[in-house]
């Protein structure tokens, strides 16, 4: 973009110039291009939480396998989560954050994050803690041969109704999209940004994260890691997002991977 600004900026009208302006402004690379790694964490409503992943995701960083940054994408919040993230952000050189305008759901925060990302590869956890940062090397030492690498659960401390809710919908869900995946609701997951990106997300599809990178032809790894009880907070799942939902949405990426457009690029001379 910055060639295409010069040459317009001579040969082109000014309302060309303009135009190329806003285009280059909206392109350029942001900061996430420095690394080679960044975790998404899409925060709503976890002001509780936001010290506890400060400290957790500061040690973790100089432990990367590759050189990493952390990207807050505030949902919305309603309580104080905004302020905090603001406030450790300025004391963290490699902290970023992005606020959505208004409460948009799990998915499209974790979509903002995947279009906003420069890095080669990308991971997100969640905010509530229950999976440490310290597992992503788990799964980085596989993301070279892996377009995603994702973590399973090890010894669950959740509740014995969030376990079996979750088991029957994994099952359900692994039959309707024969991913083979144990456990797609384990937030720790690493991939390859490019493939991310193609991904068609609407509300609810991060469920299904491994059978559309699949139906790009991508490999997808599982790896166990630790799992810890929620120590502060409120959890945002319930009978309908747990388990309601996820039924209806295996019968949406039926439609859509029966439609699904996938194609290589060759040659060209457009460089």
């Amino acid at each position: 973009m910055e060639t295409i600004f010069a040459k317009s900026a001579i040969f082109g009208s000014p309302k060309k110039q303009t135009l190329i302006l806003i285009i280059k402004t909206v392109w350029q690379m942001n900061k996430s291009a420095n690394y080679k790694f960044t975790i998404i964490v899409p925060v709503y409503n976890e002001e509780d939480n936001i010290y506890a992943l400060e400290e957790k995701l500061g040690k973790f960083l100089p432990q990367s396998i590759y050189p990493a940054c952390v990207l807050f994408v505030n949902d919305g919040s309603k309580d104080n989560s905004k302020k905090l993230l603001t406030e450790i952000c300025n004391r963290n050189e490699h902290f970023y954050y992005m606020d959505l305008v208004q409460n948009s759901g799990l998915s499209a925060a974790i979509k903002a994050g995947i279009d906003t990302v420069c890095s080669e590869y990308l991971g997100y956890m969640d905010a509530d803690l229950q999976t440490t940062p310290d597992d992503f090397n788990l799964l980085l030492e596989h993301i070279k041969d892996y377009e995603m690498v994702m973590g399973i659960r090890a010894n669950r401390k959740d509740t014995f109704s969030k376990k079996i809710q979750s088991k029957i919908a994994n099952g359900f869900r692994n039959m309707m999209t024969h991913d083979g995946v144990s456990d797609t609701g384990c937030p720790l997951k690493v991939l390859h940004t490019d493939y991310a990106r193609r991904v068609p997300f609407f509300t609810g599809m991060h469920r299904f994260l491994p059978a559309l990178i699949q139906l790009q032809n991508g490999k997808v790894k599982q790896i166990p890691v630790r799992h810890f009880p929620r120590v502060a907070g409120v959890s945002k799942y319930n009978l309908w997002n747990r388990l309601i939902s996820p039924f209806i949405d295996c019968f949406a990426y039926r439609w859509m991977k029966k439609r699904y457009i996938n194609y290589n690029i060759g040659e060209n001379n457009l460089q």
